[in-house]
């Protein structure tokens, strides 16, 4: 597993921006279900240098492109300079991850999957089945995961991944959730050092505690799915991200901004994509 280095200030606090699910495309000027992503990504950006939240690392968590394409990887590598922030990516369903880790790493985003501090590591974790909207966990995966917890068992470890763990109770949603979650909480029972699960996917928001640990989801850059859905079902919730601080301690703080409501309209006769 790659690994570097996360730096922590002085207090001790890790603090970390998560941005997920930007759908983009090659052409800046294509729409997700009314929704033109490179517009509602760079408004999200915009939004996030006006806040006067410090932070320190970006976890881009997934569903970065929606047409496979570099162009669209491009997109994502130019517009998120803009942070001036050490990026880290994992894949989603969407993704193409060839083509990902090529144009991600040439530009100088980096492909680590293990971020160790003083007091916190983050691991990022790969459940993208190419081709289908579910995840899994490889068997090289879940090793890696146990390595990474093992190797450091004094310090406090938040874990992430594409896919959610838990039914968040939208039916149709749900049926493409992590297929192998029962491993993977095997994996996390044996180590209580891991305080959180973070992921994307569901493009909406999401705390449930579980033995412990948070799980937790968060919106999406461009479209929201409604809460709650037997059938695919649009939101009208604006685009959104999530700030967490790390403390030493191992407490976790952590608050979703939206952008302001009524600026990206959806179109919510959809009934996919």
């Amino acid at each position: 597993m790659e690994t570097c280095t996360l730096n922590q200030p002085d207090d001790g606090i890790v603090r970390l921006l998560q941005i997920s699910d930007t759908h983009l495309f090659a052409d800046s000027n294509r729409d997700l279900l009314g929704i033109a992503t490179a517009e509602s990504f760079q408004a999200v950006l915009d939004a996030i240098t006006e806040l006067p939240q410090a932070y320190d690392v970006v976890l881009a968590t997934g569903d970065l492109s929606q047409d496979h394409s570099a162009g669209s990887y491009q997109r994502f590598a130019s517009m998120v300079t803009a942070l001036q922030r050490p990026v880290h990516w994992l894949p989603g369903n969407h993704d193409h991850r060839v083509l990902m880790q090529n144009e991600l790493q040439v530009a100088g985003i980096h492909p680590e999957m293990q971020l160790v501090g003083d007091t916190w590591q983050i691991i990022l974790l790969d459940s993208q089945v190419y081709g289908t909207p579910h995840g899994w966990l490889s068997h090289l995966q879940l090793e890696e995961l146990e390595a990474a917890l093992q190797q450091y068992p004094e310090k406090h470890a938040l874990v992430c991944l594409h896919h959610h763990t838990f039914p968040i109770g939208s039916i149709w949603l749900d049926q493409h959730d992590l297929k192998n979650a029962n491993d993977f909480l095997a994996v996390l029972a044996r180590y209580p050092q891991v305080k959180a699960v973070l992921c994307g996917h569901v493009h909406q928001e999401y705390d449930q505690a579980h033995q412990g640990i948070r799980f937790l989801t968060s919106p999406s850059t461009c479209i929201q799915f409604k809460p709650l859905s037997v059938d695919f079902s649009l939101d009208t919730m604006s685009p959104g991200w999530r700030y967490l601080q790390l403390y030493p301690d191992g407490r976790i703080a952590t608050q979703v901004w939206r952008l302001e409501p009524g600026q990206f309209a959806p179109d919510l006769q959809s009934t996919g994509y």
